[in-house]
């Protein structure tokens, strides 16, 4: 504005001011949002909170009426041959099995069978219908994920853990023996525990060692024999063991 006034004062061409105040205008601050990077506007966007939607009032609805599913003709074969397991045999280990392939279970059905130990595979559905109303209810929890049986009509723990030291993708869980269920450090301990033929080998020797000894001391001279009892009875009475008393000290000595 002050150019302009200057320029209708001096409108002459023949002379013109040394100086001219010109006024420029300043320059306005304006400060811009930055854009938020993509990356985080999808992360605002994932993250703001949604509102629930009113539901319809209480009473406008009527409940559904729930469904009671029969169990399937597969459903009742496969739970009476569980049964049917459980009934036969006196060993049913659950081991858990850990992505092993056929070749791996091949080599372990193979080494059980050596000593009459089978491989039964069921599934987890069938075993919990089949165990709560059974008196093996307490092994339900042993059968989470995939599993397997090994059974066997007479107790062979130690065959069967000596087997499963060769497949490591095979775990022993736990085990019902001869109706008592075991949980794996049971049957580690059960497998230690001799068998009935050596126990029964023991009690006969101890038996006839006993019965030997009687007959040899009764082949002896009646005499002798007799000395022994007189012996034994003088042991028995009171008047024996108050002489024999003072002498141990001296014996002793």
């Amino acid at each position: 504005m002050a150019a302009t006034l200057c320029g209708k004062l001096f409108s002459s061409p023949a002379w013109l001011p040394l100086t001219q105040s010109v006024r420029h205008g300043s320059k306005a601050v304006t400060r811009h949002r930055k854009p938020l990077h993509i990356l985080k506007q999808k992360m605002i966007a994932v993250t703001k909170y949604i509102p629930p939607k009113p539901g319809p009032p209480a009473g406008s609805l009527t409940p559904r009426p729930k469904r009671i599913e029969e169990e399937s003709g597969l459903m009742r074969i496969l739970k009476r041959d569980l049964e049917d397991v459980f009934k036969d045999n006196k060993m049913v280990a659950v081991a858990q099995n850990s992505s092993s392939n056929s070749e791996d279970m091949l080599v372990l059905k193979h080494r059980l069978k050596k000593h009459d130990i089978s491989v039964k595979f069921f599934p987890n559905q069938v075993s919990r219908a089949f165990l709560p109303g059974s008196p093996y209810k307490n092994m339900e929890p042993l059968f989470m994920g995939p599993t397997v049986l090994l059974v066997s009509k007479e107790p062979k723990a130690k065959q069967m853990l000596l087997a499963l030291r060769g497949s490591p993708q095979i775990a022993l869980l736990g085990a019902c023996i001869e109706n008592t269920l075991l949980s794996r450090q049971g049957v580690l301990d059960y497998s230690k525990l001799p068998t009935v033929i050596t126990m029964q080998g023991e009690l006969v020797s101890s038996l006839t060692l006993m019965t030997s000894q009687t007959v040899s001391m009764l082949q002896r001279h009646p005499a002798h024999l007799s000395a022994l009892l007189q012996q034994y009875v003088k042991q028995l009475s009171p008047e024996g063991s108050a002489e024999q008393a003072p002498t141990q000290p001296t014996e002793a000595a």
